[in-house]
């Protein structure tokens, strides 16, 4: 296997490195001028991580999914989810979409980190009767199209290459509404299944409201569980809702020159685009908000005129929390991946992050020796036996035998290799837990992505050993709700008040307001203020405490057969 062009660990000259330090810091520079916007056009991702979050949740993407879809091996689900902390009870208006945003999956198959594939939708609303009623429905709903439905939306799906050309895949398509509750909408479930409606050529599309998949405890900040550590175990997002756009398509469509075979590794992450979006303050030319557009690329070649800007961005998950150091959340928001490597104040962070510092420095847990290579891996190369220390090979694409490996960079991407079959058992975590089939090799809507984490940060995945001291994780290991078994897999949104209902009512969420958290009784124990970096930190430091108590080894990380070749390379 020939040796890497730009992972290889050579001493780099001072001049290089002050050159990379620069371009990467006007990099930032100007995506943070992006980024400077009116409430109304900004935004962050991943469940509110960054601080302009609050002014524009319905631009807010919260999580990335990829996998190959387990009862169609041949096609690959991509999930994509927004608008998070969606409180069931949240009428008249409840969840709608953006009208005036662009949602897209984006998919790099060639390692360039640029998008070789974008599915792109855009929202209408329809309002029935605008002037003389106030409700969302007048009555019991039984289709999408029912005429007592009284608000919704119909999407638009395009797909655009790596030229830029576009075709339209779907128009005027059903979204799922909001799940109202029970007197309005008893069977929500057929209500889904008229918003999944196939795509020309093959495949399947999908747009509405679910049950937030991601599943974590951060009750941390209430002073770490007061001491107590019987009080863990509490997902925090159970019971709230979701928007979710997915598509189930051949692995053909997204492959490297249309050949999975040759080429199975992808990268995917999401976007959200707001038209106009000007940066304060901007003057002519040469002044930031035309920088702002060069930080961010050639502006899409959609055959739309209007002016797009990115607003959000998510690959893998946690990055932007526990990677991405507070000053340039939002600028990373705004960049697109192929600019990453050039990001010194990020890449440094990948390779000596804050988290272990943290643990060791506050619970005397070792960190891992630094450079983190092995982090850099699992965020910005892929894994493979020639990106670095962890002597396997994934999903890099680099991989893929079609591929020009001196045009592959390093950029943030979830990415799959789909050469790999969905697991018999899944196993929670994923290729630490020996299935090739989960994250960070993709990721399913059961991966435990919050432990998994915990267990690279500490240097799991390059000596193949789970750390004991964080072996129990957050004691949160399933979904709020189980998934389902065919597209668009996403459990069905609640309906249940997450301050009213606990973990023992099925069609609602737990007690406690805006956390979530209830005792199994139903008892509010504490809000929850945020999400962010400091959630990991924080679980990890009360779970090093456990060491003391005893903690045991458990299956071992990436396991043998991960480090022999998943596909033949050329």
């Amino acid at each position: 296997m020939p040796s890497p062009r730009m992972l290889r660990r050579r001493p780099t000259s001072h001049r290089t490195e002050r050159a990379l330090a620069a371009t990467g810091a006007l990099s930032l520079l100007i995506a943070a001028a992006v980024t400077g916007l009116s409430p109304a056009s900004s935004s962050a991702s991943s469940h509110r991580e960054a601080p302009l979050i609050a002014g524009d949740p319905r631009a807010d993407n919260t999580d990335v999914y990829a996998f190959t879809s387990p009862e169609k091996p041949d096609t690959v689900t991509l999930v994509a989810n927004w608008l998070p902390f969606q409180e069931p009870n949240g009428g008249p208006n409840f969840y709608p979409f953006a009208e005036d945003a662009r949602y897209n999956i984006k998919i790099d198959a060639d390692g360039n980190g640029k998008p070789d594939t974008t599915y792109t939708w855009e929202f209408t609303d329809h309002v029935r009767d605008e002037a003389d009623q106030f409700l969302y429905n007048t009555g019991v709903v039984k289709s999408v199209n029912d005429e007592t439905l009284n608000f919704r939306q119909t999407y638009s799906l395009k797909i655009t290459d790596s030229s830029g050309n576009t075709k339209t895949l779907l128009k005027d398509s059903p979204v799922a509404p909001s799940n109202v509750g029970k007197a309005s909408m008893p069977d929500y479930a057929s209500l889904r299944k008229e918003a999944v409606v196939p795509l020309p050529g093959g495949g399947t599309a999908f747009a509405g409201q679910a049950s937030d998949p991601f599943f974590l405890d951060l009750r941390v900040f209430d002073l770490l569980y007061g001491g107590d550590l019987s009080e863990t175990g509490h997902n925090t997002l159970a019971g709230y809702n979701i928007n979710t756009l997915a598509v189930q398509v051949p692995k053909s469509a997204l492959a490297l020159k249309g050949d999975a075979t040759r080429n199975p590794v992808i990268g995917v992450w999401s976007t959200t685009d707001r038209r106009g979006a000007d940066v304060a303050g901007a003057g002519g030319k040469g002044t930031e908000d035309a920088k702002a557009a060069d930080a961010q690329g050639t502006p899409s070649k959609d055959g739309n005129n209007d002016d797009w800007r990115q607003v959000s961005r998510l690959g893998n998950p946690l990055v932007n929390e526990v990677v991405v150091p507070l000053k340039y959340k939002d600028a990373f928001n705004a960049l697109s991946p192929e600019k990453d490597a050039t990001v010194a104040p990020v890449v440094d962070k990948v390779k000596d992050p804050m988290v272990p510092m943290l643990i060791e420095k506050i619970y005397k847990v070792p960190a891992p020796a630094t450079p983190r290579n092995d982090l850099v891996e699992i965020f910005l190369t892929g894994i493979c036996k020639e990106c670095g220390p962890i002597k396997a090979d994934l999903n890099s694409q680099r991989l893929n035998q079609d591929v020009d490996k001196s045009a592959v960079v390093p950029a943030e991407m979830l990415r799959l290799n789909m050469s790999v079959p969905p697991a018999a058992k899944p196993n929670r975590l994923g290729v630490l837990g020996e299935d090739l089939a989960g994250f960070p090799n993709g990721r399913r809507l059961n991966d435990d992505v919050v432990d998994i984490e915990l267990q690279a940060l500490e240097g799991a995945a390059q000596t193949g050993k789970i750390v004991p001291a964080l072996a129990a994780g957050d004691a949160v290991d399933t979904p709020y709700r189980e998934p389902g078994d065919t597209f668009p897999y996403v459990a069905l949104p609640n309906t249940a008040a997450v301050n009213q209902a606990d973990s023992l009512h099925p069609d609602g969420g737990v007690g406690a307001g805006l956390g979530g958290l209830a005792s199994g009784d139903g008892f509010p124990v504490a809000p929850v203020a945020a999400l962010g970096g400091g959630a990991l930190l924080a679980i990890a430091g009360v779970l090093a405490l456990r060491r003391r108590r005893g903690a045991g080894q458990v299956p071992r990380g990436i396991p043998a057969r991960a480090r022999s070749s998943t596909t033949t390379t050329t």
